[in-house]
């Protein structure tokens, strides 16, 4: 990991109260890592306990902000793609062969660093249509 004054870089924790979730997605905590690397890509990783209580990780993210399309492993067929219009906004999509959009999300810091607001719509493991805001506060950098 690079030493970095980054908005995004660090460990988030979910603020439940001020979060918005989808009927299907009621965590009880969470907590989400940024990462950038020297090449100016990020990789998050985010993990915590779903409505029973029970450990839950998402799959590691990398977003390469530069608007390019990049295979997604282990899903045939299925691409990246992340801009970021301001050093406080990530924008992420994936996209099949025919560009259509499966799910994607606005991820937007704070101007005083403190806290994260992610949008994302796509779909779950189970196939169900999902949209939600959720809204994290900074733990470290």
């Amino acid at each position: 990991m690079v030493m970095t004054t980054d908005p995004f870089v660090g460990t988030w924790t979910l603020n439940i109260a001020k979060s918005n979730f989808d009927p299907n997605h009621h965590p009880t905590a969470g907590t989400m890592a940024f990462e950038l690397n020297e090449e100016g890509h990020y990789l998050m990783r985010a993990e915590g306990l779903n409505a029973k209580g029970e450990k839950v990780a998402e799959r590691p993210a990398r977003f390469i902000p530069d608007g390019q399309l990049y295979p997604i492993p282990d899903f045939p067929g299925l691409f990246a793609t992340s801009t970021q219009p301001d050093p406080h906004t990530l924008i992420g999509e994936a996209r099949r062969e025919d560009g259509s959009i499966v799910g994607g999300g606005t991820m937007v810091v704070s101007a005083d660093r403190r806290s994260l607001t992610a949008t994302n719509f796509g779909y779950d493991s189970q196939l169900r249509q999902f949209k939600q805001q959720t809204v994290w506060d900074r733990e470290s950098e």
